[in-house]
């Protein structure tokens, strides 16, 4: 018992340091700016991007992240989420956004939450009047003064943390407002404000500051030495083709772990290594791909997975019964299901608050009931049909199933279900559950008792 004390403590050593590992890189030697590509429409997928794009950044101790900007605005909700996400990265006043060609609507939110504005000659800032699209693809229509109200809050109080002058930004939401700087009207009130690189960074005040754009760069190649030098290595983010149906894979991902659990049980139960082993392959692997994709997960709770399943494996064929392996196993596995669904940052605590455990706990719990019932239908129905019959305990008249152990060594007896290693035998008129020693036995092989463990009955061939 001391030695499984010892074994359970190290696979949890060793599970928190693959966890570690991989939330926690080694920092790389050279001085690293990250890059973050915002292009085009701010909708769901960018924001999974720039969730995972900011980890990784933080992953490999990056000094900066840049936002190389281009986008015509987007989704509020998503903007919202690219916001939270930047809020996340350290060194927080290392943050950047290089504005290249235009930065309208949710564009201009997102370039408030960083620390630094540059922009390349001929582009744009502003224009960020909330509004909703008009019904059959009509115009679109500015939103309530309420709600107008509420997102010049938001990115007034963004501008504030990151050193931004708020009236500025706030003349890009509220046209009720207008902007006048050193006396001087830069936009009046009615009109939405947009600034050109020029206006952007023209300066007001003493001391003398811009209005918004701290300099213009010709691209971002001398943004990046301005921030690191000639040496500095740049490391930009690079999609994996997936980021459009991330949304997708996320939300069926109770889904894809019940289907993974069925099949997984249905290989357990049929002899040999087949169809139902793939398919539940092939549902964890879009499960994890999926929490990867959305930025929730690295490598850490795929290797817990793995070392779960390891665990199973040992306790199915090399010590059967022993129930230990297994429930440390099988543990370890919906931990790993659990943790791969955890929004956490590197530098946070392992250990997850409860406000990110609370939609992880709920689709795990709901991938688990969707399991045991899909489980209880499959175990009821399918083996009345010719294809599954074998998932069914064989019975013999009369006598019904018995876990009584009263059996001498060397009784003699013959399998009635496939034994791999666990399975049903009759001796005599009795019918009870038994173990091989690990080995596959086929159905109707004579056997006999090798030892009897408790209430484990260990089985060999005759």
């Amino acid at each position: 018992m001391r030695m499984w004390h010892f074994f359970t403590r190290a696979i949890f050593t060793l599970a928190l340091t693959f966890t570690a590992q991989a939330a926690e890189p080694v920092a790389v030697a050279a001085r690293v700016i990250y890059v973050l590509p915002i292009r085009d429409e701010i909708e769901e997928s960018l924001a999974y991007q720039v969730r995972r794009g900011v980890k990784e950044a933080m992953d490999m101790k990056a000094s900066a992240l840049v936002l190389h900007m281009n986008t015509p605005g987007g989704k509020g909700k998503s903007m919202q989420e690219i916001m939270e996400s930047l809020a996340k990265f350290s060194p927080a006043d290392q943050t950047y956004t290089l504005v290249d060609k235009d930065a309208f609507s949710a564009g201009a939110f997102i370039s408030a939450s960083t620390r630094h504005i540059y922009m390349v000659p001929g582009s744009k800032i502003g224009a960020a009047s909330p509004v909703i699209m008009g019904s059959q693809g009509g115009a679109p229509q500015e939103l309530a003064p309420k709600f107008v109200s509420a997102y010049a809050s938001m990115i007034r109080a963004a501008a504030e943390q990151n050193g931004h002058n708020p009236l500025v930004f706030e003349a890009m939401v509220n046209k009720q407002k207008g902007l006048v700087l050193d006396g001087k009207e830069i936009v009046a009130k009615g009109d939405i404000l947009t600034l050109t690189t020029q206006e952007a960074t023209r300066t007001y005040g003493k001391p003398a500051k811009p209005i918004l754009a701290e300099g213009v760069v010709k691209d971002l190649d001398e943004l990046t030495k301005k921030i690191g030098g000639e040496s500095v290595k740049v490391v930009t983010f690079e999609t994996t083709g997936y980021e459009k149906v991330a949304r997708f894979l996320t939300m069926i991902a109770p889904l894809l772990m019940t289907a993974g659990l069925i099949c997984g049980y249905l290989e357990f139960k049929t002899p040999g290594f087949g169809i139902f082993g793939i398919l539940a392959i092939v549902c964890f692997a879009i499960f994890f791909l999926g929490q990867y994709v959305a930025g929730l997960s690295g490598y850490g709770p795929l290797l817990l997975f793995l070392l779960g399943l390891t665990l199973i494996v040992v306790e199915i064929f090399l010590v059967p019964g022993l129930l230990l392996p297994g429930i440390t196993g099988f543990a370890i596995v919906l931990g790993a299901l659990l943790y791969s669904m955890v929004d956490r940052y590197p530098g946070e605590s392992i250990i997850p608050t409860l406000a990110q455990l609370q939609v992880p706990v709920l689709n795990l719990a709901l991938g688990m009931i969707l399991a045991i019932i899909g489980v209880a239908l499959l175990a009821s129905f399918l083996p009345k049909t010719m294809t599954f019959s074998h998932l069914q305990h064989a019975t013999v008249a009369g006598p019904s199933m018995t876990t009584n152990t009263s059996l001498p060594v060397g009784s003699a007896g013959v399998t009635i279900t496939l034994l791999r290693p666990a399975g049903t035998a009759r001796f005599g008129d009795r019918v009870v559950d038994v173990v091989s020693d690990g080995t596959y036995i086929e159905k109707n092989t004579p056997i006999i008792v090798d030892r009897v463990e408790g209430m484990r009955i260990v089985v060999r061939v005759a």
